[in-house]
């Protein structure tokens, strides 16, 4: 054996899988054996990514590192591949270790080869830094790592390291530590991500507990330490002036879990309720939302019906940005009825100041709840005559009724827990409670939405609106942006505009507003800077605002920015469909890393998620030019549809069918025109029993859709119908998408009656606008090549080619037409490479011909094609 000289300074990690062994015994021996040679597998991976040493391994692992950053990046990085191992083997319970990182003298020596076929270790580390690092290790909770004092400050100096995950790392510090077997206290800190690590103080054990002062360990002297205590705080707050908070307009606020201390049950979740109503109006606080409180508390591990205190308050507020936690309490007090609220500082848990108000009887109690609104907006900054002019009472804005505010109080805690229909029935028993209460039926409409119930939800924002003059402004503002959204897009942006200006943490509005812009208006660039809004830590779809983002960046082929927001998105916990972060990859044609993603998507168990499976399976063939599963799995889709509610996936994928079926030529021209005349006729049938705008506007776009059809197979008495079926209906003018469908459908109605130059009039000042959809595009390249402009071909060609995220994001016509523009997007190389070989380009158009041909296979290409390609055979 060779031992080093002297000791050497070196990080020491120590890492255990959390209840290894009932994990064996839940799999099984195989199944088990499979999870830990995946766990080796990250393991490996790790080590070389931080260069990292293995020295011992049974139930954890011990590694060495020439650097603490590298301990604690390995260390980090072990803790998210664990949790994504365990979901994608779908275990019931989180796969996570516990970890202990040091940094201390140790010996190394290296044992000789035959002791190492006995076998010993390769490298054996001595030293008291071990057992202190495994010390630490066993008092880590589930998921936390925890370092020495030693460890601490050379890792927090070399986070930046890391890049962007070391700004958002939190480093909490959890006092001294006694260890058995160690002589000396040890400072004790912990480091983690929000969301996967407990960012909690570790428990004490037999073999660890906390160093307390000698005056905190007798129990007679703890209590009077701490009535001197209380006395001398009293003192303190009466004599010295309250430390101030440094709050600003538009910081976030957590409201904590209302203390009932009258015994009285009814003011329980009442008060609460009513004080967040108060507090809303103001435009200078913003309150963190039920939902997003209760997303944290499950990130941290909490239990489901955890109290939001001063302890777990102000550790969600640290999570989630806020500057303050407000706790209200109501007592009585010399028989009256206090009201009271308490400003805590989150970072010390420390109340800064408080504001009180006392009133005569529980009939005084939202008076009560108005008036310590008002001194706290005034105590956080707020401007006092901004308060008087947007502070209504209480019994204006929502209700008098004390029962009826407790009803609704209930049905928001159901709605959070996502009983929406127990949730519904109480808002209903509120309204019947106080006919008047404006924003039950408010919230009774969005409970209806959440479960797909439009008409319903129409009912009762229409009753709402009727009781307008008993909603705050924001409410109001918030209810005709949701009754225009049920309309013509153009008004609607321009309601949830009017909500961002005048609220511009309102992040809801962000969301709806971005998502009008991407699929209504086709405006990425406009979508993109509103899902960026609503992608802060305080909001609770945050995981949709940045799924959000992935699609904006997508259609604007920024495709390494996509792919970080689609990640990111994940991690927050947007795991649902996972179709457009595949189509990233797609749209790059990397199809190993697309089907991969594919393989991510959860199954649903419903009929209607399966078939959505085979909708993109056959457009991911069509394009990887696999044209017998292509339209296996369409006719497929379209089998299935006719069977399933909602009723409009029957026409959709018949629509995306009979795109395929057309471009694969597997009908005569004859067979085609009658397969698409009989769907118009059946959609403009549908269209004339409408009994609502948006079944119209669905109508429409199917008979607009089936028109592009018909313009590719050269029918354009199919054409001229779908034109006039549209006229008819004057309101589709409010729809900017359906009337740029229009207007191609004229131009290509304009192209097949031999006016081909008209057609690129109409089109040319249409596809230089920003929201010109890819179908446009392509209407303007048939346009051009029927005029013989080989440069205006080529140009429109290489938009084609340029454009695939747009093709495969494209909005136009809900989705009938995406094969289409995604097949074009491959045929532009075929139409450049003709274009090329018209202007005497041969080495330009061999390179289209390659192109084409590594995106479509020969030997799979459908007839019709082939006889495309045959042109350019020489």
């Amino acid at each position: 054996m060779q031992a080093s000289a002297a000791p050497q300074v070196r990080t020491l990690l120590f890492t255990d899988m959390v209840d290894s062994t009932h994990l064996v015994e839940r799999l099984g021996d195989a199944p088990a054996a499979d999870l830990f040679r995946a766990h080796d597998r990250i393991v490996l991976e790790l080590q070389q990514r931080w260069r990292g040493r293995l020295i011992d391994r049974s139930d954890g692992l011990l590694l060495i590192f020439e650097r603490p950053i590298d301990g604690l990046g390995f260390a980090l990085d072990y803790m998210r591949g664990l949790r994504e191992l365990g979901q994608q083997l779908q275990l019931t319970q989180a796969l996570q270790a516990r970890a202990g990182l040091h940094v201390g003298e140790v010996l190394l020596w290296e044992n000789d080869a035959e002791a190492v076929r006995q076998g010993a270790k390769s490298l054996e580390v001595e030293g008291l830094a071990k057992p202190l690092a495994a010390r630490l290790m066993n008092l880590a909770r589930p998921g936390q790592i925890l370092l020495s004092a030693t460890a601490e400050p050379l890792a927090h100096r070399a986070a930046r390291e890391l890049g962007e995950r070391g700004d958002t790392l939190v480093w909490k510090a959890y006092g001294r530590w006694r260890f058995k077997g160690v002589p000396e206290a040890q400072d004790v800190s912990e480091v983690g991500e929000p969301g996967l690590a407990p960012l909690r103080m570790p428990a004490h054990t037999p073999k660890a507990w906390r160093d307390l002062p000698l005056w905190r360990r007798p129990v007679a002297l703890a209590v009077e330490a701490v009535m001197v205590l209380a006395i001398a705080a009293g003192v303190w707050f009466l004599m010295h002036p309250a430390p101030a908070l440094a709050f600003n307009e538009r910081d976030w606020v957590v409201v904590g879990d209302l203390r009932n201390l009258t015994g009285d049950p009814r003011l329980d979740d009442t008060l609460e309720q009513a004080f967040m109503i108060s507090l809303e109006q103001s435009r200078y606080v913003n309150i963190l939302s039920d939902l997003k409180v209760r997303e944290t508390l499950q990130r941290m591990q909490r239990p489901a019906n955890a109290q939001v205190d001063r302890t777990n308050g102000s550790e969600i507020a640290l999570r989630d940005g806020a500057r303050a936690l407000l706790l209200p309490t109501v007592a009585e007090v010399g028989g009256r009825l206090r009201v009271s609220v308490e400003v805590i500082d989150p970072y010390t848990q420390a109340t800064v100041y408080a504001v009180t108000a006392d009133g005569k009887g529980i009939d005084s109690a939202l008076s009560l709840i108005d008036e310590v609104t008002d001194q706290l907006r005034a105590k956080l900054g707020e401007a006092l005559d901004n308060v008087q002019k947007t502070s209504v009472p209480l019994p204006d804005v929502s209700t008098p009724n004390l029962d009826a505010l407790k009803a609704y109080a209930i049905g928001r805690r159901q709605y959070i827990a996502d009983d929406k229909k127990q949730a519904l029935a109480f808002y209903q028993r509120a309204y019947q409670l106080d006919p008047g209460f404006a924003l039950a039926h408010l919230d009774a409409g969005n409970a209806y939405a959440s479960y797909g119930d439009f008409p319903s939800a129409l009912l009762e924002f229409k009753a709402a609106s009727r009781l307008r003059s008993r909603l705050s402004p924001r409410e109001a503002l918030q209810l005709d942006a949701t009754l225009a959204r049920l309309g013509p897009p153009g008004p609607a942006m321009q309601r949830w505009q009017q909500l961002v200006a005048l609220y511009p943490d309102q992040l809801r509005a962000h969301l709806v507003l971005g998502q009008l812009e991407l699929f209504d208006a086709n405006r990425a660039d406009l979508a993109l800077a509103d899902a960026k809004a609503a992608s802060v830590p305080q909001n609770e779809d945050r995981g949709s605002a940045m799924y959000l983002q992935g699609m904006a960046l997508l259609a604007q082929q920024k495709f390494a920015e996509a792919i970080r927001q689609f990640v990111a998105a994940r991690r927050d916990g947007e795991t649902g469909a996972v179709y457009s972060y595949a189509y990233v990859y797609a749209a790059q044609r990397q199809w190993p890393d697309a089907l991969r993603v594919v393989a991510m998507r959860k199954p649903t168990g419903s009929q209607v998620g399966e078939l959505e499976v085979k909708q993109q399976a056959a457009l991911l063939a069509m394009d990887r030019g696999h044209w017998g599963d292509a339209l296996g799995d369409a006719q497929d889709a379209a089998a299935r549809s006719n069977q399933l509610e909602p009723v409009y996936m029957g026409p959709e994928n018949a629509i995306r069918l009979l795109a395929m079926q057309l471009l694969a030529g597997t009908h005569s021209q004859a067979e085609q025109a009658g397969m698409l005349a009989d769907a118009m006729r059946q959609a403009a049938s549908r269209m004339r029993l409408a009994t609502d705008d948006t079944d119209r506007i669905n109508q429409a776009n199917q008979i607009q859709a089936l028109a592009v059809l018909a313009a590719r197979n050269g029918t354009p008495t199919l054409v001229q119908q779908a034109i006039t079926s549209v006229e008819a209906w004057p309101s589709y003018t409010g729809y900017p998408l359906t009337v740029q469908m229009q207007l191609v459908l004229h131009a290509e109605l304009d192209r097949l009656q031999g006016r081909a130059p008209d057609a690129v009039r109409r089109l040319q000042p249409l596809a230089s606008r920003p929201d010109a959809l890819v179908t446009v595009h392509s209407a303007l390249l048939h346009a051009l090549q029927a005029t013989g402009n080989d440069a205006g071909v080529l140009e429109q060609a290489d938009w084609l080619v340029r454009n695939r995220g747009a093709a495969y994001m494209d909005p136009g016509l809900s989705g009938f037409l995406q094969p289409l523009s995604v097949a074009d997007t491959t045929l532009a190389h075929l139409d450049a490479a003709l274009a090329r070989s018209r202007r005497n380009q041969p080495a330009q158009a061999a390179k289209e011909r390659e192109a084409f041909l590594r995106a479509w296979p020969l030997a799979q290409l459908p007839e019709s094609i082939r006889e495309r390609l045959a042109r350019l055979t020489p």
